[in-house]
Protein backbone atom coordinates (compact mmCIF):
# COMPACT_ATOMS: atom_id res chain seq x y z
CA UNK A 1 0.00 0.00 0.00
CA UNK A 2 0.98 3.56 -0.85
CA UNK A 3 1.59 5.70 2.69
CA UNK A 4 -0.72 8.54 3.17
CA UNK A 5 -3.11 7.71 0.61
CA UNK A 6 -6.30 8.50 2.67
CA UNK A 7 -4.73 11.98 3.21
CA UNK A 8 -4.38 13.27 0.10
CA UNK A 9 -6.79 15.57 -1.78
CA UNK A 10 -6.20 15.47 -5.68
CA UNK A 11 -7.40 17.83 -7.83
CA UNK A 12 -7.25 16.33 -11.78
CA UNK A 13 -7.42 19.44 -14.44
CA UNK A 14 -8.03 18.16 -17.86
CA UNK A 15 -8.93 19.84 -21.15
CA UNK A 16 -11.99 17.98 -22.99
CA UNK A 17 -10.54 19.23 -26.58
CA UNK A 18 -6.88 17.74 -25.57
CA UNK A 19 -6.12 14.49 -27.94
CA UNK A 20 -9.05 14.47 -29.74
CA UNK A 21 -11.15 13.27 -27.16
CA UNK A 22 -8.47 11.28 -25.50
CA UNK A 23 -8.18 13.55 -21.92
CA UNK A 24 -12.16 12.86 -21.16
CA UNK A 25 -11.15 9.11 -21.27
CA UNK A 26 -8.10 9.09 -18.97
CA UNK A 27 -9.82 11.52 -17.01
CA UNK A 28 -12.92 9.02 -16.56
CA UNK A 29 -9.85 6.45 -16.06
CA UNK A 30 -8.30 8.05 -13.24
CA UNK A 31 -11.43 9.32 -11.61
CA UNK A 32 -12.54 5.30 -10.97
CA UNK A 33 -8.98 4.38 -9.72
CA UNK A 34 -9.08 6.88 -7.38
CA UNK A 35 -12.75 6.53 -6.31
CA UNK A 36 -11.95 2.41 -5.72
CA UNK A 37 -8.91 3.22 -3.66
CA UNK A 38 -10.81 5.77 -1.50
CA UNK A 39 -8.76 8.71 -2.28
CA UNK A 40 -10.07 12.27 -1.75
CA UNK A 41 -10.27 14.00 -5.23
CA UNK A 42 -11.84 16.90 -7.32
CA UNK A 43 -12.46 16.68 -11.05
CA UNK A 44 -11.95 19.97 -13.36
CA UNK A 45 -13.31 20.47 -16.65
CA UNK A 46 -11.93 23.36 -18.60
CA UNK A 47 -12.81 25.88 -16.19
CA UNK A 48 -9.76 25.56 -13.70
CA UNK A 49 -9.82 26.83 -9.77
CA UNK A 50 -7.94 30.09 -9.71
CA UNK A 51 -6.42 28.52 -6.66
CA UNK A 52 -5.52 25.00 -5.72
CA UNK A 53 -3.98 25.53 -2.27
CA UNK A 54 -6.66 23.25 -0.64
CA UNK A 55 -5.10 20.33 -2.59
CA UNK A 56 -2.66 17.72 -2.13
CA UNK A 57 -1.58 17.22 -5.74
CA UNK A 58 -2.78 18.22 -8.97
CA UNK A 59 -3.00 16.05 -11.80
CA UNK A 60 -2.96 17.55 -15.22
CA UNK A 61 -4.56 14.99 -18.28
CA UNK A 62 -3.22 16.42 -21.55
CA UNK A 63 -0.64 17.37 -23.90
CA UNK A 64 2.27 20.15 -23.83
CA UNK A 65 -0.69 22.88 -24.94
CA UNK A 66 -2.85 21.63 -21.78
CA UNK A 67 0.91 21.70 -19.77
CA UNK A 68 1.54 25.29 -21.06
CA UNK A 69 -2.04 26.34 -20.00
CA UNK A 70 -1.69 24.75 -16.77
CA UNK A 71 1.95 26.80 -16.43
CA UNK A 72 0.86 30.26 -16.82
CA UNK A 73 -2.24 29.74 -14.93
CA UNK A 74 -0.04 28.30 -11.91
CA UNK A 75 3.47 29.35 -12.87
CA UNK A 76 4.12 29.80 -8.94
CA UNK A 77 2.94 26.05 -7.64
CA UNK A 78 4.45 24.37 -5.45
CA UNK A 79 2.23 21.09 -5.19
CA UNK A 80 3.67 17.98 -6.51
CA UNK A 81 2.41 17.61 -9.98
CA UNK A 82 1.79 14.66 -12.65
CA UNK A 83 0.55 14.57 -16.00
CA UNK A 84 -1.23 11.27 -17.56
CA UNK A 85 -0.79 11.69 -21.27
CA UNK A 86 -3.30 12.42 -22.94
CA UNK A 87 -2.64 14.84 -25.48
CA UNK A 88 -1.55 14.69 -29.31
CA UNK A 89 2.12 15.26 -29.47
CA UNK A 90 3.15 14.22 -25.23
CA UNK A 91 6.52 15.09 -25.74
CA UNK A 92 6.98 16.43 -22.68
CA UNK A 93 5.21 13.52 -20.89
CA UNK A 94 7.43 11.44 -22.79
CA UNK A 95 10.48 13.10 -21.49
CA UNK A 96 9.33 12.28 -17.77
CA UNK A 97 7.52 9.16 -18.14
CA UNK A 98 8.82 7.23 -21.68
CA UNK A 99 6.77 3.85 -22.06
CA UNK A 100 4.69 3.54 -18.78
CA UNK A 101 1.37 2.05 -19.19
CA UNK A 102 -1.33 4.23 -17.65
CA UNK A 103 -1.39 1.52 -14.41
CA UNK A 104 2.16 2.45 -14.02
CA UNK A 105 1.95 6.37 -14.02
CA UNK A 106 -1.07 6.06 -11.58
CA UNK A 107 1.31 4.11 -8.74
CA UNK A 108 4.49 6.70 -9.81
CA UNK A 109 1.28 9.95 -9.42
CA UNK A 110 0.70 8.71 -6.05
CA UNK A 111 3.94 7.77 -4.72
CA UNK A 112 7.16 8.70 -6.13
CA UNK A 113 9.31 11.68 -4.83
CA UNK A 114 9.43 14.89 -6.11
CA UNK A 115 12.08 16.32 -8.87
CA UNK A 116 12.11 20.14 -10.07
CA UNK A 117 11.36 20.99 -13.32
CA UNK A 118 12.80 24.20 -15.11
CA UNK A 119 10.26 26.60 -16.93
CA UNK A 120 11.03 29.00 -19.92
CA UNK A 121 9.91 32.50 -19.83
CA UNK A 122 9.52 34.38 -23.62
CA UNK A 123 8.08 37.33 -24.05
CA UNK A 124 6.37 37.36 -20.61
CA UNK A 125 4.83 33.89 -21.02
CA UNK A 126 5.85 30.48 -19.20
CA UNK A 127 6.63 27.12 -21.58
CA UNK A 128 7.68 24.36 -20.58
CA UNK A 129 8.99 21.83 -23.05
CA UNK A 130 10.52 24.25 -25.51
CA UNK A 131 9.96 26.78 -28.64
CA UNK A 132 10.46 25.94 -31.86
CA UNK A 133 11.23 29.42 -34.49
CA UNK A 134 11.37 29.46 -38.51
CA UNK A 135 10.27 26.09 -40.09
CA UNK A 136 8.50 24.37 -36.72
CA UNK A 137 6.88 27.66 -36.53
CA UNK A 138 5.57 27.49 -39.78
CA UNK A 139 4.57 23.72 -39.16
CA UNK A 140 2.31 24.65 -36.31
CA UNK A 141 0.43 27.42 -37.73
CA UNK A 142 -0.27 24.69 -40.77
CA UNK A 143 -1.72 22.79 -37.90
CA UNK A 144 -3.62 25.34 -35.98
CA UNK A 145 -7.19 24.60 -35.52
CA UNK A 146 -7.01 21.02 -37.56
CA UNK A 147 -7.81 17.89 -36.02
CA UNK A 148 -4.32 16.16 -35.50
CA UNK A 149 -3.61 12.40 -35.05
CA UNK A 150 -1.68 11.21 -32.24
CA UNK A 151 1.80 11.24 -31.72
CA UNK A 152 3.81 12.95 -35.09
CA UNK A 153 1.84 11.50 -37.64
CA UNK A 154 -0.09 15.26 -38.07
CA UNK A 155 3.20 17.23 -37.90
CA UNK A 156 5.03 15.00 -40.74
CA UNK A 157 2.26 14.96 -43.46
CA UNK A 158 2.62 18.68 -42.52
CA UNK A 159 6.35 18.74 -42.79
CA UNK A 160 6.31 16.54 -46.30
CA UNK A 161 3.75 19.37 -47.83
CA UNK A 162 6.13 22.57 -46.42
CA UNK A 163 9.36 20.79 -46.85
CA UNK A 164 9.93 21.92 -50.67
CA UNK A 165 8.20 25.43 -50.45
CA UNK A 166 9.73 26.73 -47.07
CA UNK A 167 11.34 29.86 -47.27
CA UNK A 168 14.44 30.23 -44.52
CA UNK A 169 14.45 33.59 -42.55
CA UNK A 170 17.03 36.10 -41.67
CA UNK A 171 17.66 35.68 -37.85
CA UNK A 172 19.77 37.40 -35.00
CA UNK A 173 20.29 34.83 -32.35
CA UNK A 174 21.93 35.82 -29.10
CA UNK A 175 22.40 33.45 -26.37
CA UNK A 176 25.10 34.12 -23.00
CA UNK A 177 27.83 33.96 -24.86
CA UNK A 178 27.09 33.55 -28.72
CA UNK A 179 25.91 35.11 -31.85
CA UNK A 180 24.51 33.75 -34.90
CA UNK A 181 23.48 35.48 -37.86
CA UNK A 182 22.16 34.53 -41.12
CA UNK A 183 19.45 32.59 -42.90
CA UNK A 184 18.26 29.53 -40.64
CA UNK A 185 15.92 26.72 -41.62
CA UNK A 186 14.72 26.58 -37.64
CA UNK A 187 16.02 28.22 -34.06
CA UNK A 188 15.14 25.35 -31.40
CA UNK A 189 14.91 26.37 -27.69
CA UNK A 190 14.85 23.37 -25.49
CA UNK A 191 14.27 22.11 -22.08
CA UNK A 192 12.43 19.13 -23.15
CA UNK A 193 14.30 16.57 -25.27
CA UNK A 194 11.28 16.15 -28.05
CA UNK A 195 9.06 18.16 -30.19
CA UNK A 196 6.33 17.25 -33.09
CA UNK A 197 4.87 14.48 -31.67
CA UNK A 198 8.38 12.15 -31.70
CA UNK A 199 11.32 14.35 -32.99
CA UNK A 200 14.20 14.54 -30.93
CA UNK A 201 15.33 17.62 -31.82
CA UNK A 202 17.65 18.21 -28.27
CA UNK A 203 18.03 14.85 -27.60
CA UNK A 204 21.12 15.89 -25.12
CA UNK A 205 18.42 18.29 -23.31
CA UNK A 206 17.87 17.90 -18.95
CA UNK A 207 15.05 19.80 -17.72
CA UNK A 208 16.64 19.86 -14.70
CA UNK A 209 19.72 21.93 -15.23
CA UNK A 210 19.14 25.25 -15.38
CA UNK A 211 19.57 25.28 -19.17
CA UNK A 212 18.23 25.35 -22.70
CA UNK A 213 19.81 23.54 -25.66
CA UNK A 214 19.57 25.71 -28.38
CA UNK A 215 19.77 24.01 -31.92
CA UNK A 216 20.14 25.84 -34.76
CA UNK A 217 19.98 24.34 -38.50
CA UNK A 218 21.09 26.09 -41.51
CA UNK A 219 19.22 27.38 -44.56
CA UNK A 220 18.73 24.35 -46.65
CA UNK A 221 18.07 23.15 -50.00
CA UNK A 222 14.74 20.48 -49.78
CA UNK A 223 16.13 17.98 -50.98
CA UNK A 224 18.92 18.47 -47.73
CA UNK A 225 15.85 18.84 -45.67
CA UNK A 226 14.19 15.81 -47.00
CA UNK A 227 17.64 13.76 -46.55
CA UNK A 228 18.22 15.19 -43.38
CA UNK A 229 14.76 15.09 -41.63
CA UNK A 230 14.98 10.69 -40.85
CA UNK A 231 18.72 12.12 -38.92
CA UNK A 232 16.65 15.08 -36.88
CA UNK A 233 13.83 12.36 -36.32
CA UNK A 234 16.13 9.99 -34.46
CA UNK A 235 17.96 12.63 -32.54
CA UNK A 236 21.62 11.88 -34.79
CA UNK A 237 21.79 15.44 -36.26
CA UNK A 238 23.88 17.07 -33.36
CA UNK A 239 27.13 16.67 -35.25
CA UNK A 240 26.39 17.70 -38.77
CA UNK A 241 28.14 20.75 -39.87
CA UNK A 242 24.91 22.42 -40.51
CA UNK A 243 23.70 22.09 -37.20
CA UNK A 244 25.02 24.36 -34.37
CA UNK A 245 24.16 23.34 -30.74
CA UNK A 246 24.52 25.37 -27.84
CA UNK A 247 23.64 25.79 -24.28
CA UNK A 248 22.59 29.38 -22.27
CA UNK A 249 19.72 30.20 -20.19
CA UNK A 250 19.27 33.44 -21.84
CA UNK A 251 18.67 33.81 -25.63
CA UNK A 252 17.21 36.47 -28.08
CA UNK A 253 15.80 36.10 -31.49
CA UNK A 254 15.46 39.18 -34.28
CA UNK A 255 14.70 38.86 -37.12
CA UNK A 256 13.78 41.93 -40.20
CA UNK A 257 10.22 40.03 -40.67
CA UNK A 258 7.79 38.47 -38.62
CA UNK A 259 9.24 36.11 -36.32
CA UNK A 260 6.59 32.57 -36.73
CA UNK A 261 7.17 30.35 -33.78
CA UNK A 262 5.72 28.25 -31.44
CA UNK A 263 6.08 27.64 -27.54
CA UNK A 264 4.94 24.05 -26.11
CA UNK A 265 2.90 23.77 -29.69
CA UNK A 266 0.59 26.86 -29.27
CA UNK A 267 1.10 29.37 -32.08
CA UNK A 268 2.84 33.21 -32.07
CA UNK A 269 3.96 35.92 -34.08
CA UNK A 270 6.27 38.79 -32.96
CA UNK A 271 9.19 40.41 -34.80
CA UNK A 272 11.99 39.89 -31.42
CA UNK A 273 11.70 36.94 -28.68
CA UNK A 274 13.59 37.31 -25.45
CA UNK A 275 13.85 34.34 -23.78
CA UNK A 276 14.78 33.45 -20.13
CA UNK A 277 15.13 30.66 -17.58
CA UNK A 278 13.29 32.01 -14.37
CA UNK A 279 14.41 30.84 -10.89
CA UNK A 280 10.82 29.36 -10.22
CA UNK A 281 10.30 25.97 -10.66
CA UNK A 282 8.15 22.98 -11.21
CA UNK A 283 7.59 19.98 -8.83
CA UNK A 284 6.60 16.36 -10.17
CA UNK A 285 6.77 12.94 -9.02
CA UNK A 286 8.86 11.25 -11.99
Amino acid sequence: MLPFISQKNICILYNSLAGAGRADIYAEKIKNELANRNINFKLFKNKWPASLDIYSDAFIVGGDGTMNHFVNQYAGIKLPLFIFNAGTGNDFHWMLYNGKTFEEQLEVALGTALKPIDIGLCNGRYFINGIGVGFEGEIVKSLTGKKKRPGKTSFLICILKKIFTYRSANYTIKTGTDVFTGKKLLVDISNGSRAGGGFHIAPEAKADDGLFDIIIAESLSPIKRLFYLPVIEKGKHLQLSVIKHVRSNTVTVESDSMIQYHMDGEYFEAKRIVIEMPSNKLYFRY
